[in-house]
């Protein structure tokens, strides 16, 4: 009897962990999908950068850049929130040479929660 509560206890804290990882993930805007794709290979260098995230950004602390390899800045200095959809994050780019470029980024959810991060894609 000892072992089910035991494995009931377990089965409980387990339930109880993955709530709060939920509810935790669910507070941050997290990058859902980009164009470029994250670690993608291109023929032709792309127009603008767009980061799809999986809640509403506030225009005035939400920002994207992206450098070339040397580490400057390529893109054309224009991120913004767009109007339409305020979980999409975009900067256009200027006709860009073969090459490896990284986009950084760093945005304010609507909530308050700050996150950030990087990915690079690949103009053959």
């Amino acid at each position: 009897m000892g072992r089910g509560r035991a494995s009931a206890g377990r089965v409980g804290l387990a339930l109880a962990a993955l709530g709060l990882t939920a509810s935790f993930a669910a507070g941050h805007a997290v990058l859902q999908r980009s164009e470029p794709r994250v670690e993608s290979r291109l023929k032709r260098a792309p127009d603008e950068t767009r980061l799809y995230f999986t809640e509403r950004l506030e225009p005035a602390y939400s920002s994207l850049r992206v450098v070339n390899e040397l580490g400057e800045q390529v893109d054309r200095r224009d991120s913004r929130v767009d109007r339409a959809n305020p979980a999409l994050l975009r900067a256009t780019l200027p006709p860009l040479p073969p090459g490896t470029y990284k986009v950084l980024w760093r945005v304010l959810s609507i909530d308050g929660d700050v996150t950030e991060g990087t990915f690079t894609f690949r103009i053959e």
